[in-house]
């Protein structure tokens, strides 16, 4: 008998949204309690329930790949323990190993096997950035690692607490082997702080709805869910897509390393393929299997339905295949401390492949980086340690009917915050001279325009720091559509007062002192259509609101703006337009 005839569909309703409650409630205990920047303000961090297989049934809205990984966390830490009968109520296991739980080693996951009497009923999980876990240099993931054992301290699945007595001297390990660790134990017990209320609340509903109903909800969560993910399929165009691109670095003599991907999609499966793609690389740019699923699974949301709530049932059709020992499935000691880089460009490949035939949905290519940057060093004020660990926000893809949006994060980070120029200043020794659009480097122009990155420039304050980035989109920009032009790339500016401004994008641990300053310039969209055929209108506007040149105006989009009245000469733009068609159109 279906679950939805044995018991009332309106009250597993109102249940299923109370354990979304109860996850989102985690989050925010999580945030509030934390003491590192990253995690209160930026928010890189998520929190969910899984049943006792380790399916998700609930989420916090929080940083997408986080989300689309938290299952494997659960259900591999329950193999290694050799399965759920190895849990007792008031055990916690913590693991960052990323072979199991995706991403790299700063990110630590806590997980909780949630009890209701004697029976094992849920897992509640968190997965957090530390900003220092060891390694070769401060803030842990960079460029120059060649193992995993130079990225920092690795912990394999262990119990953080046993039936309720905490391992003290495995905290002790942990923090031994970090810069930060005022920073590690405070964030630590935020995410222990926000376990404990999803148990609590997990408790309380069974207590008021029976552990019958429980179940029956969890069983009518994963069935619903793959029943929408299913209607959903059928309004999808069905067949093989197939896109190529490349990364920056990691071919032959550094040259641009090619990558692809095939995907079939049919009534029953989304198939998403990645054989053939480049052996793992010695060096960090590597993701796991986990990362890359989850990549994936942020793009097949998008396309079938972005509103609905992520739960394991809907991604049952979803089938991804990365085979051992690539990039997008690397295997030890291979280094994946910016696992971010090889992960992003997996859930673009299939973006790219699907664009054309899913207009609705998805734009033109994003400045997908995570642009991210360390600022570490001892504070000249207060004789203790720092580190400033951050994404950075860029220019979106224009969609086919309208522009790109400025300013936002990487998809794969999509609902963390860029840092709070108040809360930089406040905890780190540095101004920000500058926060604007990166106006001046252009944008993917077309029909449609991309969207501008962002200029941010921090002084320096501090007598030394060291400075660690590694940016891709670098070199290759991100791609336009249907003739749309492509977007501007990634990249930071080291300026000081003993040498020219250094244009880089990957560098470790670079010496860095007082008044230098470091201008990170993030890349804009790519864009939709012909630059010909934009609403003379917009163009107007974007040089009204300083976005584009009058210059610009006229050479790339054919509209002549008189200046003194700010207006569009509407018969010189004519004129020049149909002069540059009849150039384009063939003789």
């Amino acid at each position: 008998m279906p679950v939805a005839a044995r018991r009332n569909v309106f009250t597993m309703s109102i249940l299923q949204n109370a354990l979304n409650s109860a996850s989102e409630e985690m989050f925010r205990v999580t945030a509030r309690t934390a003491k590192s920047p990253i995690i209160y303000d930026v928010l890189d961090f998520s929190t969910a329930l899984t049943d006792p297989n380790g399916d998700v049934i609930a989420q916090a809205v929080a940083i997408p790949v986080f989300i689309g990984m938290l299952d494997f966390n659960v259900k591999n830490v329950v193999a290694h323990y050799g399965g759920p009968e190895a849990f007792q109520p008031g055990d916690i296991i913590i693991t960052n190993n990323p072979y199991i739980s995706g991403t790299h080693l700063n990110d630590v996951a806590l997980i909780m096997p949630i009890f209701f009497g004697d029976r094992l009923v849920a897992f509640a999980l968190s997965k957090g950035h530390w900003n220092d876990i060891g390694g070769m240099s401060f803030g842990s993931w960079g460029p120059g690692r060649t193992e995993i054992y130079q990225e920092g301290l690795q912990i394999p699945p262990c119990k953080l607490f046993s039936a309720g007595k905490q391992n003290t001297d495995l905290v002790a390990v942990i923090l031994a082997n970090s810069r930060l660790p005022d920073m590690c134990l405070g964030d630590l017990e935020a995410q222990l702080a926000g376990l404990r209320v999803g148990a609590v609340r997990v408790n309380r509903l069974i207590e008021k709805y029976s552990l019958d109903t429980y179940f029956d909800t969890v069983s009518y969560t994963l069935e619903s869910g793959s029943e929408l993910a299913l209607k959903r399929l059928q309004k999808l165009p069905h067949g093989r897509f197939e896109a190529q691109d490349a990364l920056d670095e990691g071919g032959p003599d550094d040259q641009p390393l090619p990558v692809h991907v095939v995907v079939d999609i049919s009534e029953e499966e989304f198939r998403v393929d990645f054989s053939g793609n480049p052996p793992q690389l010695p060096f960090s740019l590597n993701t796991t299997y986990p990362a890359a699923v989850a990549a994936v699974r942020v793009v097949y949301m998008a396309l079938l339905d972005p509103h609905a709530r992520y739960n394991q049932g809907f991604v049952r059709p979803l089938k991804v295949i990365a085979p051992e020992g690539t990039i997008f499935n690397a295997l030890p000691p291979a280094p994946v401390s910016v696992y971010w880089e090889a992960m992003t460009y997996a859930a673009d490949l299939v973006w790219k492949a699907l664009a054309p035939f899913a207009r609705e949905r998805l734009g033109a290519g994003h400045f997908l980086s995570i642009v991210s940057d360390i600022v570490a060093g001892v504070d000249d004020r207060t004789g203790e340690p720092f580190a400033l660990v951050e994404p950075n926000p860029g220019g979106w893809g224009a969609s086919h009917d309208q522009d790109g949006e400025s300013g936002l994060v990487s998809f794969a980070d999509g609902e963390t915050f860029a840092s709070s120029v108040e809360v930089l200043e406040t905890r780190y020794p540095l101004l920000v001279d500058q926060y604007s659009f990166n106006t001046d480097e252009g944008t993917g122009h077309g029909k449609y325009r991309g969207g501008f990155g962002i200029v941010k420039d921090y002084r320096l304050l501090n007598s030394s720091a060291l400075f660690t980035t590694d940016i891709n989109r670098s070199i290759i920009p991100p791609w336009g559509m249907e003739q749309g032009m492509p977007g501007t790339p990634n990249y930071i500016l080291l300026s000081s007062a003993a040498q020219p401004p250094q244009r880089v994008r990957k560098i470790a641990a670079q010496k860095l002192g007082q008044n230098d300053v470091i201008s990170i310039r993030t890349g804009s969209g790519g864009g939709w259509g012909n630059p010909l055929e934009r609403n003379p209108a917009h163009v107007l506007d974007d040089v009204r609101n300083g976005l584009i040149s009058p210059v610009v105006a006229r050479d790339v989009y054919a509209v002549v703006i008189r200046k003194g009245l700010w207006e569009v000469d509407e018969a010189a733009t004519e004129a020049l337009r149909a002069e540059r068609k009849g150039r384009q159109s063939p003789s």
